[in-house]
């Protein structure tokens, strides 16, 4: 940590706050698309609503600084891909 200024003290403080922030949206985003894949493959009734909560949080975090807008229209897109496969399955079979 910073030891001489204050204003690095405060700075140093700030981004250990928004690293914690950070950390947990990130892990939010990561439990609902799991959540989305497992409900899709499952065929449940409520994977579209899954999904749409998956990719809201995606564009909140993209909004903010917590990612990138290109990695999550990434994310939103592999999402998108794995679960219209798991769909693509569950009608062949």
């Amino acid at each position: 940590m910073a030891l001489r200024h204050k204003s690095a003290q405060k700075r140093h403080r700030q981004s250990l706050k928004r690293r914690m922030i950070n950390r947990s949206r990130k892990s939010t985003i990561k439990t609902f698309t799991k959540k989305a894949m497992v409900a899709a493959t499952a065929s449940a009734p409520d994977a579209a609503e899954l999904q749409r909560k998956a990719e809201s949080l995606l564009d909140k975090a993209a909004k903010g600084s917590t990612l990138h807008k290109n990695t999550a229209a990434r994310r939103k897109s592999r999402l998108a891909k794995a679960i219209n496969r798991a769909k693509a399955a569950q009608t062949a079979q």
